[in-house]
């Protein structure tokens, strides 16, 4: 990763402070776990026995706070560095791209991380590491990295993953396992795959750290909505994939550290909001010919929320005008919304200083994607996340068993934040830059 001077210093004296008794750690992303799911799985109907199993040999919290906006690549970037967005840099899942030149690129570069991450601190500390799938995770510092990445779906994104993969790592892989899910393959069947590998590289690399994303709940939930027969029937393969890789990793080190996180929870969805079109009939956005041609302000994108940006922050006529236009939206029931926070209440959350202000939607709406949808449109997902972090309904996961984990721990509700710094304080790291703290003393 391109480090920012600031903190490089400082990284490479973390190798003098890793303790002797580091503790190898695996961290498991489910996305789009929720912590009832777990919790209250008998009462929901649930058989995850694989997840339980965490309440009572380990430690859990009742719900975990997440990050402004409550979406994946924030939020795991967040779960990785212990500070929020603002701090760290990735403040949606796609890239802010208001002519759209980029082709709907999402915020795959490790490098656009602002801050050490628990891979770079685990590096300065000559631990190994290995990844498997997770957000933001092209050019990171890991020693045997499969990053997530896509473009078109088509064939060769395969080569641009296994270009972007550790040199010389996938050929051995997949001659044993048969081909590398798609990045583009969000699935059961692409989370099945993934777990083949991220097992085997447990096994022949032994990493110290190992990060591994789950994105199929995720995936299901946006298709059919939260506690759908389908998204149940998902959530259990995938706890029989957590116990695969949980036998692996104890197999491999049996004093180990096992987490299992999530980056938000699920609320259902019914309404698509066209936020494109007032600000196009307002000429704060250009467009001719169904593309973009020039912008003084513009909608970014964030499912339940929307972050809005200036093209000129500093243009009193036009801050005048998008102020107006968001109180003139706020007054008409169909757009949905539920509050605006201004630059000052979004920086102080948090989110990221690039908007001027974040729109949070009411429950049932999201953010349409068709800048010509009519008003009302039936939403395009059946769930839907990056709501008001404050919400119960997006509230996400901690468990963690292990050494120094005590059993049986309920540790209440915490900040997303507290998270990184607890397991560096497993691996026998620190993290400089983190908001949060550890959560117990192992």
């Amino acid at each position: 990763m391109r480090l920012h001077r600031c903190f490089a210093a400082g990284l490479i004296g973390l190798a003098s402070l890793a303790s002797a008794h580091a503790v190898p750690v695996l961290l498991i992303s489910i996305d789009g776990l929720r912590p009832a799911d777990v919790l209250q799985a008998e009462q929901r109907g649930l058989h995850l026995p694989n997840l339980r199993r965490f309440l009572s040999e380990g430690s859990y919290a009742t719900d975990v706070r997440g990050v402004l906006p409550t979406l994946t690549y924030p939020s795991h970037t967040t779960l990785l560095t212990g500070v929020s967005p603002d701090k760290h840099g990735i403040a949606g899942n796609l890239t802010f791209d208001p002519a759209n030149k980029n082709q709907q690129g999402w915020a795959w570069y490790a490098s656009d991380i602002h801050v050490p991450t628990l891979w770079d601190a685990a590096h300065a500390a000559g631990l190994s590491t290995a990844n498997v799938h997770w957000p933001v995770s092209v050019g990171a510092q890991v020693d045997w990295n499969l990053p997530q990445i896509w473009r078109t779906g088509l064939p060769d994104d395969r080569k641009l993953l296994a270009a972007l993969a550790t040199p010389g790592l996938l050929p051995p892989l997949e001659k044993e396992l048969g081909p590398y899910a798609d990045g583009i393959d969000e699935t059961l069947a692409g989370d099945e795959n993934r777990t083949r590998f991220a097992v085997k590289l447990l096994e022949e690399r032994r990493p110290a750290f190992m990060t591994a994303y789950l994105a199929s709940l995720d995936h299901e939930q946006h298709a059919s909505g939260p506690d759908t027969p389908e998204a149940r029937r998902t959530l259990e393969r995938i706890d029989a994939l957590v116990g695969e890789m949980v036998g692996a990793a104890r197999r491999v080190h049996p004093d180990g550290v096992v987490a299992v996180v999530s980056d938000h929870g699920f609320a259902p969805v019914q309404e698509d909001v066209n936020l494109y079109a007032p600000f196009i009939k307002a000429g704060l956005v250009t467009v001719k010919d169904g593309a973009v041609t020039d912008w003084q302000a513009m909608p970014w994108n964030d499912g339940g929320s929307a972050a809005i940006v200036l093209r000129e922050p500093g243009n009193a006529a036009v801050a005048q005008k998008v102020q107006a236009l968001l109180e003139q939206l706020r007054g008409d029931p169909a757009y949905g919304f539920e509050r605006v926070l201004d630059h000052a209440q979004l920086t102080a959350q948090g989110g990221t200083a690039q908007a001027s202000w974040f729109v949070l939607f009411k429950p049932g709406y999201e953010m349409g994607i068709k800048p010509d949808a009519p008003l009302p449109s039936a939403s395009h997902y059946r769930g839907m996340h990056g709501y008001d972090p404050a919400w119960p309904q997006m509230r996400a996961t901690f468990l963690i068993e292990g050494k120094g984990v005590p059993a049986g721990r309920n540790l209440g509700a915490i900040d997303m934040r507290d998270i990184a710094p607890t397991l560096a304080k497993s691996l026998g790291v620190t993290l400089p830059e983190a908001q949060g703290k550890p959560l117990f003393s192992p």
